[in-house]
């Protein structure tokens, strides 16, 4: 059986400023669990995705099931969201006061999110 190698810089990363700590905290979404502390925003980084790759290495020797990269995911473009009535009744009257088709005017409003 052939092992696959994990190309670890591929997963998503996140560096931001923890006031309580007062470091910046590194983190990986694929890993919710893993962080990383550091005084430098690149010592951060750097942390986060040493424990990333150890963690993988002790899956993989494991044989536990290692997270595939968002990165690297294909999606469909559809997901199904179920609402309540009065806001799918609200959104489809916004929807038609635009001219547009429910679909697309959820879509801009997603898209405008912050």
């Amino acid at each position: 059986m052939t092992e696959t190698v994990v190309d670890v810089s591929r997963y998503t990363y996140r560096v931001s400023w923890s006031p309580e700590d007062e470091e910046f905290l590194g983190t990986c979404i694929e890993f919710p669990s893993l962080s990383w502390l550091a005084p430098e925003q690149v010592d951060a980084l750097n942390g986060i995705r040493e424990v990333v790759s150890e963690v993988v290495g002790d899956l993989q020797e494991t044989g536990e099931t290692v997270p595939y990269p968002l990165s690297l995911r294909t999606y469909s473009g559809k997901f199904n969201l179920r609402v309540g009535e009065r806001l799918h009744r609200k959104l489809a009257m916004q929807a038609a006061d635009e001219h547009l088709s429910l679909n697309q005017y959820v879509v801009r409003r997603l898209s405008d999110a912050p």
